[in-house]
């Protein structure tokens, strides 16, 4: 009976999880996982409760377990370390930061990426020498190019224009730091990675497979609310990247 109940309870809290994320509008269907993972608990639900788990053969219920601890094992791992990137400290007197774009909605950048502006004006008030380079193309969802927007909102908040360049190109991370590297010296500047703190070990990574070799993480905040899907995701995407060699 414990399990039964455990097993609902984490399908409800998946599936209500689920609806709430859907309800920001991102744009991207990654709600969805939640979703699987509500029938995935669900099914585990019902194994349980028609006692179906004995039933199975001894060395299916072994091979599952394993598979099940190792994916736990890998998880906690990526997880770790992406969180440990959020106590990151910026270096002084960078020669340029490279803030990542995020969703534009048509009354302005989204939440996320308002945090992330609003850390590189403060970097860039502190550090007057630092350019600023504003990286992100236009989505399909979009009303301009979110190197427009990262712009304007800068400008609106006391940043002079002469100080930041926009690469408006890059549909993802690894095209941020290839396209962003068209204004700098990769193997001479520094350079400031400014992107929310669950993304930034991630980022970091690409930008060092990139070829950029002196980096500093600047962490922006996140909002706690919504920091389980992002941390999914990232976990999700640190994987992916990891498979796909753009991460060092």
């Amino acid at each position: 009976m414990k399990w039964q109940i455990l097993w609902l309870a984490l399908a409800a809290c998946c599936i209500a999880y689920g609806f709430l994320v859907l309800s920001v509008g991102s744009g991207n269907g990654f709600f969805l996982v939640w979703f699987l993972g509500g029938g995935i608990f669900l099914l585990c639900f019902f194994f349980a409760r028609k006692h179906l788990w004995q039933t199975l053969p001894h060395s299916l219920r072994t091979g599952l377990i394993i598979a099940v601890a190792a994916g736990f094992a890998v998880f906690a791992f990526t997880e770790a370390r992406i969180i440990r990137a959020f106590r990151n400290t910026p270096e002084a007197g960078l020669d340029y930061i490279i803030v990542l774009g995020a969703q534009v909605r048509e009354n302005g950048p989204s939440v996320v990426l308002q945090y992330r502006l609003d850390t590189a004006a403060d970097y860039l008030r502190d550090n007057p020498s630092t350019i600023c380079i504003v990286s992100g193309g236009q989505g399909y969802n979009e009303p301009v190019p979110e190197a427009v927007a990262m712009r304007d909102y800068l400008v609106a908040r006391g940043i002079d224009e002469t100080r930041i360049r926009m690469e408006a190109a890059s549909k993802n991370t690894v095209e941020n730091m290839e396209f962003s590297k068209a204004f700098f010296d990769p193997a001479a500047d520094s350079a400031g990675i400014v992107t929310n703190n669950f993304h930034l070990f991630r980022a970091c990574g690409i930008a060092r497979k990139s070829g950029i070799e002196h980096i500093s993480a600047i962490p922006a905040p996140s909002t706690p609310l919504y920091l389980p899907n992002n941390l999914l995701r990232e976990f999700l995407g640190v994987v992916k990247d990891t498979l796909a060699g753009n991460l060092v």
